[in-house]
């Protein structure tokens, strides 16, 4: 598991070189971790929640045994671990030939090609599953088709689906809910309380979803910690939230947080789309005849990755919001974190960061005045407001 930054190997130079992602995912995290080191990503995993199986729940035998009972005329099933769960508890309880025999019956719609897959392997057909894998779709057919008077089965999958249950009993259908698993917090809050401390303090410079309840999950305890307002402004401004689809961020969406979403929802897709969005936020400049890219926790000087301590970071950072331009060690200092008030710890720092980039000359010391950054002379132009 991804619990603490690991990072890449440091020839490693692909596309997300250089750059922290967060993991909040309890399902796949090996899978979604492993897809981002090999671009060259440190990630650190934190997950957000952990599924309850109900294989031992009185409600969900009480839903199985009513549907067996009574057929219903149609059963919804949202994803593909909660519909093999509810098969697996079915047989355990000794009613999974009953169970199937009664979904054969019916009109069974499946969210997506994985639920779809699922229903297959159990020797079953689906009628139809919609092309955007988008509970509102199915609403939209199921309405369409008229549903006064039907008897509806929905696989739950572990968050409340807003608006899908109410719509369809308004419109006069008799909704049997099939609660195969819930989402409960992590049993070890630990790694979510670094997760939200990296995340708050511009540790990460992306955060990923794969589900709802774990942006939710993330808010809640940020809340609980009184950081909700810190977490909200990292989100808003310098920490990339990315979400595999729609759904997963309507949580985030709730608080005004504007996320980035693949077009197919994936998890090679969403990391395609961080391959593409963080190396276009990074500041790139041209020094000293270098190509510059100032990354998350490292430097591309050229074709050199150089891997950057926190404190160096943080005073290129602050040279490089103004190019070219002289900037104060009594500012450089309040840059530093916990730097104090004495400025030789700019300088300790400034040493450490001129070795960490392994080229001379990036950065000129300006006597009794401060340090800049030795902007090529064609760039002046460009950047001499400041």
């Amino acid at each position: 598991m991804y619990e603490e930054p690991q990072r890449p190997a440091p020839q490693d130079h692909g596309p997300l070189s250089g750059f922290t992602v967060g993991v909040t995912a309890a399902r796949r995290a090996d899978e979604l971790g492993a897809l981002l080191q090999r671009r060259g990503a440190c990630v650190q995993h934190a997950p957000a929640l952990r599924i309850v199986p109900l294989a031992d729940d009185g409600e969900l035998l009480a839903a199985t045994g009513e549907l067996i009972d009574r057929a219903p005329d149609i059963a919804v099933a949202t994803t593909a671990i909660g519909f093999r769960g509810w098969i697996e508890a079915a047989d355990g309880w000794g009613l999974g030939e009953a169970l199937l025999g009664r979904l054969r019956e019916v009109e069974v719609l499946a969210r997506g090609p994985k639920v779809k897959g699922a229903i297959r392997a159990q020797g079953l057909t689906e009628e139809w599953s919609p092309s955007s894998e988008s509970m509102a779709e199915v609403l939209d057919r199921l309405l369409a088709q008229g549903v006064e008077g039907r008897r509806i089965a929905v696989q739950l999958h572990g968050e409340p689906l807003p608006g899908f249950v109410e719509s369809l009993r308004a419109a006069g259908a008799e909704v049997v809910p099939v609660p195969v698993y819930r989402w409960m917090p992590p049993e070890d809050i630990g790694p979510v309380d670094r997760l939200l401390d990296a995340t708050v303090t511009r540790g990460l410079d992306a955060l990923t979803f794969t589900s709802a309840p774990a942006a939710a999950s993330l808010l809640s305890r940020a809340e609980a910690r009184g950081l909700l307002p810190d977490l909200l402004a990292a989100l808003h401004h310098d920490v990339l939230p990315a979400c595999v689809g729609p759904v997963t961020a309507l949580p985030l969406q709730a608080h005004g947080v504007a996320t980035v979403q693949p077009e197919r929802f994936r998890l090679g897709p969403l990391v395609q789309l961080l391959c593409q969005e963080l190396p276009g936020r990074a500041r790139t400049l041209p020094i000293a005849g270098h190509r510059v890219e100032i990354r998350g926790h490292a430097v591309l000087v050229g074709r050199a990755l150089r891997p950057v301590p926190p404190a160096g970071m943080s005073l290129l950072r602050a040279l490089s919001r103004r190019p070219g331009w002289v900037v104060a060690r009594s500012e450089l200092l309040r840059a530093l974190p916990g730097a104090g008030r004495d400025e030789h710890a700019v300088e300790t720092a400034m040493a450490r960061l001129r070795t960490a980039l392994g080229a001379p000359g990036l950065i000129q010391t300006v006597v009794k005045r401060g340090y800049r950054l030795a902007l090529d002379p064609a760039a002046d132009a460009k950047y001499a407001d400041g």
